[in-house]
């Protein structure tokens, strides 16, 4: 989301990052120091969606289970009990007629070793495990762990034996309440801390809340308020640095008021409970009628707005003084502009949902970070108010634009509970005919060849506006292609995967009938192009 501009770009950084994927697990190792001698080793996996890691307790006679293979343990360290996992979930497999145990978006594998031996700096360790979608990819991994030196321990004896093996393989025995032993036995860390194992995630749903809180500021709703705002504070408070100081908890207030939104949607539904809803068709069906709504208020059907009690109510502290009274003026910025930042903050909500752990929380502090930031700006430099454009019908074209980017994005929500329900109501193809419509009436509209409620009468476009307009253009006829089997990487994240449509080996090689032949009978093409069945018999 952005100004427009930033709000497409952050749009496309986003799916360009997604779609650089080339594995569906990637691996993290790490070395946590518990005493001079002993060291968790620990691996964390982000596994790409829809995808899922099978567990090291994964009974047998199923799909085969991850793998530990330790090298050159033999008088250097010694392996203490068993590999702890992070907690997995369990489903039962009617193919294989077993519960399988697996993780799906993120896995943490912890092994504490003990080291026998003072000249020990490295650990080698060798991961086997099953990667599976609609196919299944055995993959194996080698990972080294630097040690930092070791204290208090004794040089080895010559001809003394250990106990450990060489080339350990580390292997659970797979009965169900073993597994739930090692659950309890995993460090509290390894599953308390969302911004380690989604660091790189959480980094990118701050900046992309905090180009929507920019948005945000180019609204009818808000913009006006930043002049009116600073020149209180400034001319009221009795001189220039009080003003600054009300500025800075002015802007403070703002914050803590959006934190704590987000604060009380991870205590409402809960860090790993959020994480669910991602998968959860009932939720995620929820989720595209709330964009549609709000998609379809920023286009200008009707506006959605607070009750008026609560901003008389607001206003009355706000008329106070003191550290109170500049809160409740925050609070009541947040009220009376609802009507534009309330589908943004919904949008961010949801999207940061479906992330899980804590990044509401994370999304709501750039969110309010962008709009705080102004207002301290022009309290320090009250001159830069002068630069700022004049308020007019340009607002109500971003709020329109949001709009469009809304309808689209709602889409990927019905997507997703499509492909959970495997119904093949929104295929590929279906899926980005309406991105092609969406996108293609906002360009139109950009153009200037389609007015809305609330639009001001124009003779002609700014300069701005064109170039925006032939940006979504550029993007809506980058988008066709994909209708005929182009893969579309810049936004592979968003539409269902090739295999996941009428023609899922392309528009021209479908219609091949060399290709027909070589498929089995009862075949289709899976991910990676591999050959996969929908039937186990003719498997």
């Amino acid at each position: 989301m952005k100004k427009i501009i930033l709000l497409l770009l952050a749009f496309f950084a986003i799916t360009t990052v997604n779609s650089q994927i080339k594995e569906p697990v990637k691996w993290k190792s790490k070395v946590e120091k518990i005493s001079d001698t002993e060291f968790n080793l620990i691996l964390t996996a982000s596994i790409e969606k829809d995808w899922h890691v099978y567990s090291q307790f994964t009974p047998d006679n199923g799909p085969l289970p991850m793998v530990l293979n330790f090298k050159d343990a033999k008088g250097n360290y010694e392996l203490v009990g068993k590999a702890n996992e992070s907690p997995y979930k369990k489903q039962f497999n009617d193919v294989f007629e077993v519960d399988e145990y697996y993780f799906s978006n993120t896995a943490i594998i912890t092994q504490k070793v003990k080291v026998t031996n003072t000249t020990t700096r490295k650990i080698k360790l060798n991961l086997e495990y099953q990667v599976c979608k609609e196919v299944c990819i055995n993959d194996f991994k080698d990972f080294v762990f630097d040690i930092p030196e070791v204290k208090g321990v004794a040089e080895p004896v010559v001809g003394v034996q250990t106990d450990q093996v060489s080339n350990t393989v580390v292997k659970v025995e797979d009965t169900t309440q073993q597994a739930a032993t090692q659950i309890k036995q995993a460090p509290a860390e390894d599953t308390s801390s969302p911004v380690k194992k989604e660091g790189r995630s959480l980094w990118s749903i701050f900046f992309v809340a905090f180009l929507a809180g920019l948005t945000a500021l180019l609204t009818p709703c808000v913009f006006p308020m930043i002049p009116l705002t600073v020149s209180f504070f400034t001319k009221q408070s009795g001189s220039r640095s009080k003003g600054i100081m009300n500025a800075v908890l002015y802007g403070l207030s703002i914050i803590f008021i959006y934190v704590v939104l987000g604060l009380a949607i991870v205590g409402i539904f809960g860090a790993e409970a959020l994480n669910e809803l991602s998968t959860s068709v009932i939720f995620n069906i929820i989720f595209f009628i709330i964009l549609i709504f709000f998609a379809v208020s920023f286009l200008g059907a009707f506006e959605i707005v607070l009750p008026q009690s609560w901003a008389n109510k607001v206003d009355n502290q706000a008329g106070k003084s003191g550290l109170i009274a500049i809160f409740f003026m925050a609070l009541a910025l947040a009220i009376v502009s609802f009507s534009c930042t309330g589908p943004i903050v919904g949008t961010l909500l949801v999207e940061s949902a479906s992330q899980g752990g804590i990044a509401p929380i994370v999304g709501m502090l750039g969110f309010s970070s962008a709009i705080a930031l102004p207002f301290m700006l022009f309290a320090l430099f009250p001159g830069w108010l002068n630069s700022l454009p004049k308020s007019g019908g340009w607002m109500n074209t971003v709020k329109v634009s949001l709009g469009f980017l809304e309808f689209a994005l709602a889409f990927k929500f019905l997507s997703n509970a499509d492909l959970v329900l495997q119904a093949h109501l929104l295929e590929r193809e279906v899926f980005l005919a309406i991105w092609i419509a969406v996108f293609g009436a906002w360009a139109i509209y950009l153009f200037g060849k389609i007015t809305l409620p609330h639009d001001s009468p124009m003779s002609s476009i700014s300069v701005g506006r064109l170039m925006m307009a032939l940006l979504v253009t550029t993007f809506t006829i980058y988008m066709i292609p994909g209708l005929f089997g182009a893969p579309l990487k810049l936004i592979s994240a968003f539409p269902p995967p090739k295999t996941y449509s009428e023609s899922p080996t392309g528009f021209t090689e479908n219609n091949s009938s060399s290709e027909k032949e070589t498929l089995p009978d009862g075949a289709k093409y899976g991910e990676h192009g591999i050959i996969t069945f929908t039937d186990y018999a003719k498997g």
